[in-house]
């Protein structure tokens, strides 16, 4: 491929921030542009590539199937860059760890405690990355990964499993009248579409719902179930923060569902000492 074949890079990361943050206001604010600014490079983009990059998707916008080939692609390289610039500014300085975990997990449980890890541990510097199911740590250039191990897992990995899954309907509190009289409206994610069959198979007492909604991933449908748009079908450990602060009412509790989170990282991989350090400090936590 020739040079002259690759777009802009500023129209790339452009584009790559919409797609990971969903709203092209939000790129504005992460790249310190404006909003025409942005709009601008994408359309760019998709006028050089002849292709619809982007949909419409409620407030915000989602990739087209080209334009999520093009985001994985441009994310995996930023990280590459990113990651070979830390290398060479910081020649003798602790490694960071690049940390893989499921969107929804990421967003609900890991995020709003990494900052307790930073201020126990603040020479180890952990990048996050965001994905789920199968990975490949040499081409992602993945440390370790939390994952709800529900796929076959490679024999090269080292497994270590941290917590059972648990799941169950969760509520703003005034839903829960509702909830008794079958009188609700069922959210699920995408992810797994028929946890609420199988859910309510398991619970014979419990009323179906109307209908069932499905969102993208299940931090979404918290947020749903939260504005009051319906009940959530979650794991627990999605949804412990906000049934702990109030915002959100489990009414029957949790259930096991068969599954559960494991650490994966390379088999025969020497694992450093600042990398178990976060190891242990996820077992602790989950």
């Amino acid at each position: 491929m020739k040079r002259s074949d690759i777009p802009s890079l500023d129209d790339l990361r452009a584009f790559e921030a919409v797609t990971r943050l969903g709203s092209v206001r939000a790129a504005a604010v992460e790249l310190a542009l404006t909003h025409g600014a942005i709009s601008r490079r994408v359309s760019k983009l998709a006028a050089d590539l002849k292709l619809q990059l982007l949909e419409p998707d409620g407030r915000g916008v989602r990739p087209t199937r080209d334009g999520e080939h093009l985001a994985q692609a441009t994310s995996d390289a930023l990280k590459g860059i990113a990651t070979a610039l830390a290398e060479i500014r910081s020649p003798f300085a602790t490694p960071p760890i690049v940390l893989s975990c499921e969107r929804s997990l990421a967003m609900r449980w890991l995020i709003p405690r990494l900052s307790d890890f930073q201020d126990r541990h603040p020479g180890i510097d952990v990048h996050l990355s965001t994905g789920g199911g199968p990975l490949d740590f040499v081409r992602e250039r993945i440390t370790l990964a939390i994952r709800r191990l529900d796929f076959p897992l490679d024999p090269d990995w080292t497994v270590t499993t941290i917590t059972q899954e648990t799941i169950g309907p969760v509520m703003r509190p005034d839903m829960a009248g509702r909830f008794e009289d079958g009188d609700y409206l069922a959210l699920g994610s995408r992810t797994r579409p028929e946890a609420w069959q199988k859910w309510l198979a398991s619970r014979p007492d419990i009323p179906p719902p109307r209908d069932i909604r499905f969102y993208d991933h299940h931090f979404m449908m918290l947020e749903a179930a939260a504005s009051g748009l319906g009940i959530a079908l979650s794991p627990r450990i999605i949804a412990a923060d906000d049934i702990a602060s109030g915002r959100l009412l489990a009414p029957v509790g949790f259930d096991v569902d068969g599954t559960s989170y494991g650490l994966i990282w390379p088999k025969g991989a020497e694992v450093a000492e600042h990398v178990q350090t976060l190891e242990n400090w996820i077992m602790q936590r989950m």
